[in-house]
């Protein structure tokens, strides 16, 4: 039953396995106290075992409570800021966040709540860049849905890197889980780029530097598990989430956020994000 559970993480995916896999590398360890499982595929035996395309891709493992109010949301924004600095290339200053998702589902707003708390430069370094040289070159989009545009995201997306030719493409999406305990509880970092939907059956066009020409980093946060983990026959196809989504996808999203301008932004702390998004 659980070989046809669908998920997004490649930890999980891994630690469906028993033993060594040939081409597979993983590594635990602590960040700022929390825990940090890495899956390095690296070869094409690896991906055909775990499902994933080659690259890296951490699970953090986030505090029982890291909303903005809480003691653990510094750790918590600093471990992952390490994670998504360790997945960009060397020169960054130009980056195209790409906030995916419907805004209108819960469980799916993750990358459009997440955007609001993205310092977006762009237009301020293109007017004045040097009075800003903290600051990367920061452009964003909220392509939406194919449901609600009638357009792929992914269309849109290599659209826009014609035109901004970024150093690299950051995505923001929700991810389904198979594993309970880590719904809502866990962030994924990847340095693989990402095809939306997959984990839910909905799979579209993937942005990878494939598809993009440039290097793409995925974030994401497990918001949904599939019913089919429950052994439920009459449940297969559908999806669960916790009663207090509302709450955990906003508290994820800001944290998402927060992180990625403390990896992008030279110099900036948590109180200057807050001073500077309001």
């Amino acid at each position: 039953m659980m070989k046809s559970v669908r998920t997004d993480m490649a930890g999980e995916l891994r630690r469906r396995h028993t033993g060594e896999i040939c081409g597979v590398r993983c590594e635990n360890e602590k960040l700022k106290g929390l825990d940090v499982f890495t899956v390095d595929i690296m070869n094409k035996v690896g991906e055909e075992a775990i499902g994933k395309p080659q690259g890296r891709y951490y699970t953090l493992t986030l505090p029982r409570w890291f909303d903005r109010g809480s003691d653990s949301f510094p750790d918590a924004v600093e471990a992952l800021a390490v994670l998504i600095t360790r997945c960009l290339p060397k020169v960054h200053e130009n980056v195209f966040v790409a906030a995916l998702g419907n805004p209108d589902i819960t469980p799916d707003a993750l990358g459009s709540l997440a955007a609001s708390h993205i310092l977006v430069t762009r237009h301020l370094k293109q007017k004045d860049g040097e009075r800003f040289p903290q600051f990367c070159s920061l452009a964003l989009c909220r392509p939406g849905v194919l449901g609600t545009s009638g357009i792929e995201s992914a269309a849109q997306i290599e659209t826009l890197c014609r035109s901004i030719c970024p150093d690299v493409v950051v995505v923001i999406d929700a991810l389904a889980g198979s594993e309970a305990d880590s719904l809502c509880r866990s962030v994924q970092v990847s340095d693989t780029g990402i095809s939306p939907g997959s984990g839910v059956g909905n799979d579209r066009r993937e942005l990878s530097r494939a598809t993009l020409g440039v290097p793409v980093i995925s974030i994401g946060i497990p918001t949904v598990i599939d019913a089919g983990f429950f052994g439920e026959g009459s449940m297969r196809g559908m999806f669960v989430t916790p009663r207090d989504i509302d709450s955990m996808v906003r508290h994820g999203a800001r944290l998402i956020a927060y992180a990625l301008n403390l990896a992008l932004h030279h110099g900036l702390k948590i109180e200057d994000v807050d001073a500077l998004i309001g």
